[in-house]
């Protein structure tokens, strides 16, 4: 029996880092991590979007290590343990995890604003599906426990619109101006409604206007769990604190990733 560490190595580095993701989304990912508060954060769950293998359920890493350029992350194995045990839970390959960049974008950010206590805490990386409404519901109920709990933070990743025609996407109301007004427009009515915390109108919002916003599914979870512990008086506001777009579309021919960030605060 071999007792050699499983590490997902930081695949991204140098590639997304430096000359694709963080040059579009850095900036406004910024104003989210500035609300971390290291003193009190122990656990950081990292819901992301499964882009590259069909995924109707929610999977686990089997890696224990998730290695950064700053240093290497531990992931709780107790509530990883916990979180099998449901059955609702896949397991991915490590290749898998490598190839996948929703979760790996956001391990520099959470290691930088929790440089100061590195050595406390723990993460629970959870790639999403795409999960039904009920699937969502479900998930979020599971989770909600562990969102009441203020020693845990929540990572939601997630771009917004990502229009043109090499995304297949390019609605445009023109009583908004130019294009990237509209899309402007699409992504701030969908802001409101998530700042509203409510799962139904988020998934009608989505079957309206089909916005191509890759973490809708994390984004359901989240408000589900919201929905689950508003149920038992816990109240809780989103707001979002930025927004901004990879270039500004103005012909048929343009493309743009847009961007938000923002925090939910359990009072």
């Amino acid at each position: 029996m071999s007792n050699r560490v499983v590490c997902r190595e930081a695949s991204h580095a140098g590639s997304w880092y430096s000359a694709s993701g963080y040059t579009y989304c850095g900036a406004c990912a910024a104003h989210a991590y500035k609300q971390v508060d290291p003193t009190v954060t122990r656990r950081v769950f990292i819901l992301g979007p499964s882009h590259h293998v069909p995924l109707s359920r929610c999977a686990l890493s089997p890696a224990e290590i998730y290695r950064t350029p700053l240093y290497d992350l531990r992931i709780d194995q107790k509530v990883y343990a916990d979180l099998w045990k449901t059955g609702l839970f896949e397991r991915m390959s490590l290749q898998t995890d490598e190839d996948e960049h929703s979760i790996e974008m956001h391990l520099p950010y959470t290691a930088k604003a929790m440089e100061s206590h590195k050595d406390e805490f723990s993460i629970v990386p959870v790639l999403v599906g795409a999960l039904s409404e009920s699937k969502e519901q479900e998930y979020g109920k599971l989770l909600s426990k562990y969102l009441a709990d203020p020693s845990n933070l929540f990572i939601i990743s997630s771009d917004f619109c990502h229009w043109g025609q090499r995304f297949r996407y390019t609605y445009y109301d023109e009583s908004h101006g130019e294009i990237y007004r509209s899309i402007e427009h699409l992504d701030k009515m969908g802001m409101g409604i998530i700042e509203q915390l409510d799962p139904m109108s988020f998934t009608n919002y989505l079957k309206k206007y089909r916005n191509t916003i890759c973490g809708r599914h994390p984004i359901g979870v989240l408000l589900n769990a919201v929905a689950e512990l508003r149920k038992s008086g816990l109240e809780m506001n989103f707001s979002f604190l930025n927004y901004a777009q990879s270039s500004e579309c103005r012909n048929w021919q343009d493309s743009s990733v847009s961007y938000a960030a923002g925090a939910l605060i359990a009072h």
